[in-house]
């Protein structure tokens, strides 16, 4: 049977991210995703223009039906939320539908590069930090690890050395592994390679005793749902059963190529990468 994954995120138009990447991610892994949208968007938030349709109160009304349909989730799979309401309903979803069995996966999207985003309040960060509690792994980048942890992010923002940021992460993460999660996967760590010298950008998943890196070439440019996309594949592989690890070196190689194209066809940041040609990356082991 087609396991299902519930993704609560908003729909962008254009952007290729939230539930847009999430989609087509999933599904291309063998995943049947759920969406429950949080808001409908004609374009992302970093276009200079936009219209957004607030989905907040719709979503206690697809929670609702779906408990009527006695619908059952194999993964539940978090992302962008526009406010400390949103989170509230969230914590009413998993109420009714978070079973022994259902893996929670959050990505806490806060910020990036130092800063966070408009919606941001400490009343958020609050619930978020409860919601992250909850979670089986979260997949949060540099800025929102710091933001969960109590952390400057001005500590390490200029750490080059791979050792020593390498080993500051880890235990950063392993402060929240000690909340709740199993398993914290540490997204877009930018640094020098201590062997090879090598600018690289790297995912560090760290759980129990376990600690792995992977790392690819940095080929510069920053885009839209980049993070979108390397969560969805970690929520798919956690739900056809794949190791965390195997997800990670797959999530990035996937957005490796899909950047590659997009800084040689010289891609506007706010449009996303140029995935779709690489979905056949994600398709293999999808027999259950």
């Amino acid at each position: 049977m087609t396991k299902k994954i519930a993704v609560i995120n908003d729909l962008s138009g254009f952007g290729r991210c939230s539930l847009t990447a999430a989609i087509s991610v999933i599904a291309a892994m063998g995943v049947q995703p759920c969406p429950l949208p949080t808001a409908v968007l004609s374009a992302q938030t970093g276009y200079p223009s936009y219209f957004c349709d607030d989905y907040t109160d719709k979503m206690e009304n697809f929670r609702q039906e779906w408990e009527k349909m006695d619908a059952q989730f194999d993964g539940i799979y978090t992302g962008f939320v526009a406010s400390e309401h949103q989170i509230e309903n969230i914590f009413t979803f998993l109420k009714t539908f978070q079973r022994k069995n259902t893996f929670l996966l959050v990505d806490p999207v806060m910020g990036d590069n130092g800063n966070v985003y408009a919606m941001f309040t400490d009343r958020l960060l609050s619930l978020m930090k409860e919601l992250v509690w909850k979670a089986d792994a979260i997949t949060p980048n540099l800025t929102e690890l710091c933001l969960l942890t109590d952390t400057d992010y001005r500590m390490i923002q200029n750490m080059t050395d791979e050792r020593n940021l390498l080993t500051i992460v880890e235990q950063m993460a392993r402060n929240v592994i000690k909340k709740g999660p199993d398993t914290v996967v540490v997204t877009g760590i930018h640094f020098l390679d201590g062997e090879d010298g090598v600018e690289k950008m790297g995912n560090l998943a760290v759980s129990g005793k376990q600690v792995s890196l992977s790392a690819f070439p940095y080929v510069g440019g920053s885009y839209s749902g980049t993070g979108d996309l390397f969560a969805s594949v970690i929520a798919a592989g956690i739900a056809r059963g794949d190791k965390i690890t195997e997800s990670i070196r797959l999530a990035g190689g996937f957005i490796e190529r899909a950047i590659v194209d997009s800084v040689k066809e010289n891609i506007p940041r706010n449009d996303g990468v140029n995935y779709e040609q690489f979905l056949g990356m994600l398709m293999k082991n999808t027999n259950q």
